[in-house]
């Protein structure tokens, strides 16, 4: 990796849902997200041009996207959601985090294979210890209601003021007991993302 990504630490969380005071379902739905903490190469000063860090972000976000698919059971076949997210260190700004969009948003749609729909994305500028709720949606068409959630991450010494969190959730179904109407997983044509 380049000089411009230095990891301090890499977590990896499953989460194995089985029931949320419904019936149980026939298989239960696997939520995982990936967070890795780097130092910040733009901490405590403003940079015209911080496009080399995102370039420079690439292969992180294949590597962490590779870990959510084999965290999940390694068919991304079964993967149906994903979200990305990113929270910036005190000393940092907002715009760091965008850096992560391409690498992170790109990479798990080229493992994914036929990931239409956007990634939804949410970032924030925190502390040690902030939570954020990455916001997931449905990888093939962005209207399926079933698919539309969001897992809260974390690390409790991450961001420090000079660090980011950069993160990718990645899901084997939607909320459990959906029940609210909307375009059907069954339904998706995937001819642009949105249906």
């Amino acid at each position: 990796m380049s000089e411009l990504v230095q990891i301090r630490k890499m977590v990896l969380t499953v989460e194995e849902i089985r029931h949320e005071g419904g019936p149980a379902p026939e298989r239960p739905i696997l939520r995982a997200a990936c967070l890795a903490v780097l130092k910040n190469p733009y901490a405590g000063r403003y940079v015209a041009d911080i496009t080399p860090l995102m370039e420079a972000l690439k292969p992180l976000g294949l590597e962490m996207s590779q870990r959510l698919i084999a965290a999940l059971g390694g068919d991304v076949a079964k993967i149906e959601s994903y979200g990305k997210g990113s929270i910036i260190g005190t000393a940092g700004e907002l715009e760091h985090g965008a850096c992560w969009h391409v690498p992170g948003g790109y990479a798990m749609r080229e493992l994914l294979g036929s990931a239409k729909a956007i990634v939804p994305s949410a970032t924030k500028v925190g502390s040690a210890g902030a939570r954020l709720d990455v916001a997931l949606g449905h990888k093939d068409a962005a209207y399926v209601r079933s698919h539309f959630d969001a897992m809260e991450v974390g690390i409790h010494d991450a961001p420090r003021a000079d660090e980011i969190v950069y993160c990718l959730v990645m899901t084997t179904g939607g909320r459990i007991h959906a029940r609210v109407g909307g375009l059907q997983v069954s339904e998706i044509k995937g001819e642009d993302g949105l249906r």
